[in-house]
């Protein structure tokens, strides 16, 4: 069963992947770009946390579950820089007040390709 459910939140993880990826293509909104990858790294974690017997609980702060995703996988630790950065990216493009923050082309980009890494890894560990 757990299986099962991990399978479900992979499945919405990757099309929060392929959306930041089309977006990307286009180079416009780099904040709803950064929105997806949050989203897409976030789901693949929450898959990964509960393949190994996790709870599933409401929590979006990527810092916290790669936190707990130590426990299963220790390597994780080298994206807790990352996880930070990924959970304000989420927060400062969310919510108002304010404009969106302006982010380049190469910062977005490089989000990108750490989260593909991050995904990568946790779905070799969940095969």
């Amino acid at each position: 069963m757990k299986d099962e459910i991990a399978k479900e939140w992979i499945e919405r993880g990757r099309h929060d992947l392929d959306a930041a990826k089309i977006l990307f293509a286009e180079q416009e909104h780099f904040d709803i770009i950064l929105f997806h990858i949050h989203q897409a790294v976030e789901k693949y974690l929450k898959a990964f946390l509960i393949y190994y017997g996790w709870k599933l609980r409401k929590i979006h702060d990527i810092e916290t579950l790669i936190t707990e995703a130590l426990d299963f996988k220790s390597e994780l630790k080298e994206y807790l820089d990352f996880s930070r950065e990924l959970t304000a990216y989420y927060y400062e493009g969310r919510y108002p007040p304010g404009p969106t923050t302006p982010y380049s082309k190469e910062e977005v980009e490089k989000a990108l390709e750490t989260a593909e890494d991050i995904i990568k890894k946790l779905e070799r560990e969940m095969k």
